[in-house]
């Protein structure tokens, strides 16, 4: 694939495995808000507010939507860097939701992360090899001062770096070459699922090609690895995806398989998103009918009753003020939450 971004409008490979890595039923991260000497509580921030899903084994699954619609404090829960407000999340078969920190620590050298910014997610005091090899000595997974650099210019050399490069500072490397270490140290545990939280946002587009395919590369040479990869950008996660889910105000819209969310959109608000998105085609792009949302998105403190999205929706009716809709298989793992679905 060419640094280009029009060419990452790309089908998305069929997953490997068929067993969940993870199974999320009704998650809700509620954050307090306080006010006053005595910090009493006034209210939450519902940054997410009862989300159900599911990733299997090798697969990658795109997390979409508008900024601040809780994606990131959803991965975040996920690894339990936020403690959950409800619900349960399951991974690799065990209840991690209430678990001590103390019995989550040999259970997150499985768990990863990847975060948005390569200019702050690394120590700047730290030499890079430092900073890819800490989970190695966290975990004790290497034998010895020659396993443990044997390890890290392993590592160094599978995500495209200079093993030569192990004592330099995170300073001297581009931004393309931290997100690659970011990738490195996150591949240090041997991890069965990656948290990719906006990986590529803060890099130029031929270096955003760049990490997409190195994502994809070793996922191909690691069947049993999942992403939970969190974006704003459409193409990227159409390309990287085999499942899709849109959020909106803290909650799941709809979820579909990779190709049908872009074929057979359902929803008025994943519809509007795709209307927004830029086509490569300068035919198309002229021809196509844009949605243009009316009104501000509304505030997760105080959320509007029924759906979420009916102060906002084109084709709102009374019932949609109403009640919640509920997020409804319509077949071909297709999911739904509107009532004029």
């Amino acid at each position: 694939m060419s640094g280009n971004i029009e060419n990452l409008a790309a089908p998305a490979a069929t997953a490997a495995g068929k067993n969940n890595i993870v199974k999320v039923d009704n998650l809700k991260m509620h954050f307090p808000l306080r006010r006053g000497l005595l910090q009493r509580t006034i209210g939450y921030v519902k940054a997410v507010d009862d989300v159900s899903f599911h990733i299997r084994s090798g697969e990658t699954f795109g997390v979409v939507g508008e900024s601040g619609c809780g994606k990131t404090t959803l991965g975040r829960c996920l690894l339990r860097m936020y403690e959950p407000s409800s619900g349960t999340i399951n991974f690799n078969g065990i209840d991690i939701t209430n678990e001590s920190y103390k019995n989550l620590r040999p259970i997150r050298k499985d768990m990863a992360i990847i975060f948005q910014d390569p200019y702050s997610s690394l120590d700047p005091r730290m030499s890079s090899g430092s900073c890819v090899g800490e989970p190695l000595i966290i975990h004790k997974m290497t034998k010895g001062r020659a396993e443990y650099k044997e390890r890290v210019h392993e590592l160094f050399n599978i995500c495209g770096l200079n093993p030569d490069m192990t004592d330099r500072y995170p300073h001297e490397f581009s931004g393309g070459q931290r997100q690659r270490l970011s990738i490195a140290r996150a591949l240090a545990g041997d991890p069965l699922l990656i948290v990719c939280d906006e990986p590529i946002s803060a890099l130029d587009v031929s270096m955003q090609a760049q990490i997409l395919n190195l994502l994809q590369d070793l996922q191909a040479k690691n069947s049993k690895m999942s992403y939970l990869f969190i974006s704003h950008d459409l193409l990227a996660v159409q390309f990287i995806s085999h499942r899709i889910a849109v959020m909106y105000l803290g909650r799941i819209v709809e979820t579909a398989p990779s190709r049908e969310i872009f074929s057979k959109t359902l929803h008025p608000y994943t519809q509007a998103l795709l209307s927004a998105q830029p086509m490569p085609d300068p035919v198309a792009e002229e021809t196509r009918q844009r949605i243009i949302l009316e009104g501000d998105i509304p505030t997760p403190i105080n959320p509007p009753p029924g759906c979420s999205f009916h102060t906002r929706c084109p084709k709102a009716t009374s019932a949609c003020s109403e009640s919640i809709p509920p997020l409804r298989d319509v077949g071909g793992e297709h999911y739904v939450a509107c009532h004029l679905v």
